[in-house]
């Protein structure tokens, strides 16, 4: 999966379509990179909520982020185990709500080739996610998050080798 995806839909759209009371708190934006907020439904105190996280995931017990940079993908296979993500696949899944993703493929010529993917109908999708709070030395707290990913299949193996994990609506509670 390459590090871009794309929601481009209005706000009360994401609301209705994760069960959420409050609108989405973004307008819709079309070339979502690491490094900026994006929009996560997560389980606080048995309720969904809305939250903005830094799409960058730093484990919370990295003292210095500089030496152990923010993760913005993580595999699924085996990422239980991992003590990066084990944390929050106990206690802190969430969904990023997406319209679609971006994949570039190398082409023949050398040249990189832009793919949008997204659903058939349009509709929006759920891809699985992690979050989780770091807390500087200074006292100052960061909440990130991070995108799962799976091989690639279906269609989407043409052009890529992974892709996000999305998690079907009928599956979202449990994912949560």
């Amino acid at each position: 999966m390459s590090g871009r995806f794309f929601l481009a839909t209005d706000p009360e759209a994401v609301a209705h379509a994760f069960a959420v009371a409050a609108p989405a708190m973004l307008p819709p934006r079309y070339n979502i990179a690491p490094g900026q907020p994006v929009e996560i439904v997560r389980m606080i105190h048995g309720r969904r909520e809305l939250a903005l996280v830094r799409w960058g995931f730093i484990p919370s017990w990295v003292k210095d982020p500089r030496k152990y940079g923010p993760f913005i993908n993580a595999r699924a296979e085996g990422i239980a185990e991992k003590p990066a993500f084990r944390g929050g696949m106990q206690y802190r899944r969430c969904l990023v709500p997406a319209s679609g993703w971006y994949h570039w493929q190398e082409g023949r010529d050398g040249r990189r080739r832009p793919w949008a993917v997204r659903p058939a109908d349009g509709g929006l999708i759920g891809l699985a996610a992690l979050w989780d709070p770091w807390l500087g030395a200074d006292g100052s707290e960061v909440d990130g998050g991070l995108i799962v990913t799976v091989a690639a299949g279906g269609d989407i193996a043409g052009i890529a080798d992974r892709m996000p994990a999305i998690i079907p609506a009928e599956d979202r509670e449990r994912w949560l």
